[in-house]
Order: structure tokens, then C-alpha cells, then sequence
């Protein structure tokens, strides 16, 4: 009998730690869920903080698209008004060959345009100084009687030729 209570107080004991065992499992494991629901509630915190940063970002890049347009047209508009002072400050150029769609694109345009004009110009002088016409008429010379007959050297000398 002894036997018999010892082991029943080895089962009760085995059956109380048993159950305090997984009283304590039990209670890890809640601390656990308890950890990972806040966790999650700061992450989920940390996703709406960053979605929200997310959409001021979109807003900003839209207004940013939106003044980048606006700036487009402004230097299209002073592109065009340069290229109109360009063409007026320079008559011996011929406008179409200022172009660009930026200002330093025009004043390299201009420059080639000149270094065009210039040898252009250059070239027709060469071509001037070759057929150069002396000033003045040329000297008169007797005409050459020989070659004519009695009868045409007479109607020349009396003014009739």
C-alpha cells in the first residue's frame, strides 16, 4: 500500500507538473502572441506613416511635372524671343539658318551662320577680283582700214560708217 500512495502522489505530482508545464507554456505563448500583436500594430503604424509619405511624394513629383511644363514653355517662349534679337542684331545673317532649341544651341548656330556668310563673302570677292572690269572706258583706238575696200575707206572718211 505504501507503494500504491507513493505512486499516486508520483502521479499526482507528475499530473501538477505536467499542468504547471503547460501553464507556463501557455502563458509563453501568450506573452508571445501578445509581442507579435504589437508588432504588427507598429508596423501596420509604420505602413500608413509610409503610405502617407508615398502619396505627399506622388502630389509633389505631379507639381513638380507641372512646374518643370511650365518652365518648358517659359524658356520655349524666351528660346523664340532670343532667336528674334539674334536675327535683328544680325542682318548679313539669313534667319533661317539661326536655329536651336536652347540658347547656347542658337549662339553656336550664329557662329556658324557668320563663318557661312563669311566665306561665302569671300568666295564672291575671288570671284569679283578675277573678272575685275577696269573704271573707264577703254582707250580708243584708230580702227584697222585695211581690211576694207576704196569704196568703204572712202564712205568712213566721210562719216558715213
Amino acid at each position: 500500500m505504501v507503494m500504491e500512495k507513493e505512486q499516486e502522489n508520483a502521479e499526482a505530482n507528475e499530473g501538477v507538473t505536467e499542468a504547471d508545464a503547460l501553464r507556463k507554456e501557455n502563458e509563453k505563448l501568450a506573452q508571445e502572441i501578445k509581442l507579435r500583436e504589437a508588432a504588427i500594430t507598429r508596423l501596420e503604424q509604420i505602413t500608413a506613416t509610409q503610405n502617407t509619405e508615398i502619396e505627399a511624394l506622388k502630389k509633389s513629383i505631379e507639381g513638380a511635372g507641372e512646374r518643370r511644363e511650365e518652365m518648358e514653355k517659359f524658356l520655349a517662349g524666351a528660346v523664340a524671343a532670343y532667336r528674334k534679337v539674334l536675327v535683328g542684331a544680325n542682318p548679313g545673317v539669313v534667319a533661317e539658318l539661326i536655329t536651336g532649341d536652347s540658347i547656347e544651341a542658337m549662339e553656336e548656330s550664329v557662329k556658324s551662320a557668320r563663318a557661312l556668310v563669311e566665306r561665302v563673302r569671300q568666295g564672291m570677292e575671288a570671284e569679283i577680283a578675277r573678272t575685275r572690269v577696269p573704271a573707264g572706258a577703254p582707250p580708243r583706238t584708230t580702227p584697222d582700214l585695211a581690211g576694207l575696200t576704196p569704196r568703204e575707206k572712202i564712205q568712213y572718211g566721210i562719216g558715213g560708217g
